[in-house]
């Protein structure tokens, strides 16, 4: 299973439609929030299983706030994460993880990737693809595999 995770496209939707097109096809297409209205575009684009949430700029959308899927044996929790205060920490989102028994947790709104393990918990937060905002501000997203085994592999990839 090919996984594309972005978040925090703003409705600059170029670099993420060519990383659709160059780098699929994926299985699953994640979007962590902040998709300001393109989210058509963007699952037709795809084709494929996604999954989308509003972030704190989403102010019309019809997408849910956070969401839970499966991903091969492993449960996802899926949120923007403004309301967990993840600019700041991620005991909220860890807490919050575990209350639903995720093991993997997807959230942006910072714009800086990161990827990483507490108690268990995969944390992956694709930064942002459109407005970088970690030192040296490269655009970045996350691709993903989970092979026939069901192991998981991850990877921060910057433009």
């Amino acid at each position: 299973m090919r996984i594309l995770v972005v978040s925090d496209t703003h409705r600059h939707d170029e670099l993420c439609l060519a990383l659709l097109e160059h780098r699929g096809p994926f299985d699953m297409f994640i979007h962590c929030g902040d998709v300001e209205g393109s989210e058509t575009k963007l699952s037709l684009a795809a084709n494929c299983e996604c999954h989308m949430v509003t972030g704190n700029n989403d102010f019309f959308s019809s997408l849910p706030r956070e969401t839970e899927f499966m991903m091969g044996n492993y449960k996802a929790f899926l949120t923007h994460g403004h309301t967990y205060h993840c600019s700041f920490e991620l005991e909220y989102l860890k807490q919050e993880a575990i209350s639903r028994g995720a093991n993997i947790v997807f959230y942006g709104h910072t714009h800086k990737p990161v990827a990483k393990w507490d108690s268990g918990i995969l944390f992956i937060n694709p930064g942002s693809i459109s407005f970088p905002r970690q030192e040296g501000r490269r655009q970045s997203y996350v691709l993903m595999e989970i092979n026939e085994k069901s192991e998981l592999s991850y990877e921060i990839c910057y433009i």
